[in-house]
């Protein structure tokens, strides 16, 4: 694997050089010291993956990530030594299209890296994203007592990933506050961003957001957030519960393994909705939705900040409607 790094200190520069050069199959492809540089690297020389900071002079790494993915997308990992202190760049990075974030790793006493390892995790990943096809397992245990279908509200459930915030918070403002629906959400984030995932997307909806809970039954006029690095799943009985199988897909949680669930499980109303992202999360749990006689969603190819997710479900004819991103708010209404 081929990585750019995009940083303008120093020492972080080195300490990532040396992190990605002692793994094997990895090379670092070139260095950019601010995003301005690193726009034009990635324009000559697009690499498997990019590690980029968000601070820093010239262009910032929320410009840097817009630019690149418009121009020359790739994988992009933000990196930076203050996540929570950035978590609004962040988040408008994610919407631009990064894939995920992890603090920069620390030099320590007697030359030992801290958080090291936390960044090979996340370059193995995005390994595994880019280079192979992911389904969920149907294993997975939802087993719980059935309640009477009138307990149960409308489910509205959303899978998305690369490009997902800005997405979501699109989707999201076009419900109303007394939506007559709950609305679960998967995002592809670290379980450590995830309450801030859902303030932000908060200021955007009528509705409000949060964490889902495990035990928690989803309420009308209300939106949650898958909370974990295990994988969300609705059970039966209406409960929102948290398995840590299938162990060997790429992303924790995965819209697969949630999407299947609502579809075996849920009594009510449920539309599936899939957006932006890279890889094939979601596909086959889509897919699932739609042979349950629930009407599915994808986006379209032009309003997507990468056309993977939806590419792969609209192959599998997972789909029944195919629509802009400011279309699909009003197509979930229509469809409760």
């Amino acid at each position: 694997m081929r990585i750019g790094i995009v940083n303008d200190m120093a020492m972080a520069v080195e300490i990532l050089r040396r992190i990605v050069s002692g793994v094997d199959d990895c090379e670092v492809a070139w260095i950019a010291r601010d995003g301005g540089e690193a726009v034009a690297r990635c324009a000559r020389d697009v690499p498997d993956l990019i590690l980029m900071d968000l601070v820093m002079p010239v262009m910032n790494g929320v410009e840097a990530t817009r630019r690149i993915m418009q121009a020359s997308p790739c994988p992009i990992l933000v990196v930076t030594a203050s996540v929570t202190g950035n978590s609004g760049l962040v988040y408008e990075a994610m919407g631009h299209g990064a894939l995920d974030v992890v603090a920069t790793p620390s030099l320590g006493s007697g030359g030992s890296m801290g958080g090291a390892d936390a960044l090979l995790r996340k370059i193995e990943q995005v390994g595994l994203v880019t280079g192979a096809r992911w389904a969920a397992d149907p294993s997975v245990s939802t087993s719980a007592e059935i309640v009477p279908e009138s307990q149960h509200v409308p489910l509205i459930a959303i899978g998305s990933s690369t490009g997902g915030p800005k997405a979501l918070s699109q989707v999201l403002a076009a419900f109303p506050a007394d939506l007559d629906a709950a609305v679960t959400i998967v995002q592809h984030v670290d379980e450590q961003f995830a309450h801030g995932l859902a303030d932000w997307l908060g200021k955007s909806s009528k509705v409000p957001v949060q964490l889902a809970r495990r035990g928690m039954q989803p309420q009308k006029a209300n939106a949650y957030i898958a909370a974990t690095n295990d994988h969300l799943t609705v059970t039966a009985a209406g409960a929102f519960s948290y398995s840590e199988n299938p162990k060997n897909l790429p992303y924790r949680p995965s819209v697969d393994v949630f999407f299947g669930s609502a579809a075996r499980n849920w009594r009510a109303k449920l539309v599936g909705v899939l957006l932006t992202g890279m890889g094939r999360d979601g596909a086959e749990g889509l897919l699932e939705i739609r042979k349950a006689n629930h009407p599915t969603i994808a986006q379209d190819e032009a309003t997507c900040v990468v056309y993977g997710m939806p590419k792969a479900a609209a192959q599998l004819d997972a789909a029944r409607e195919i629509l802009p991103i400011d279309g699909i708010g009003r197509a979930v209404l229509r469809h409760l």
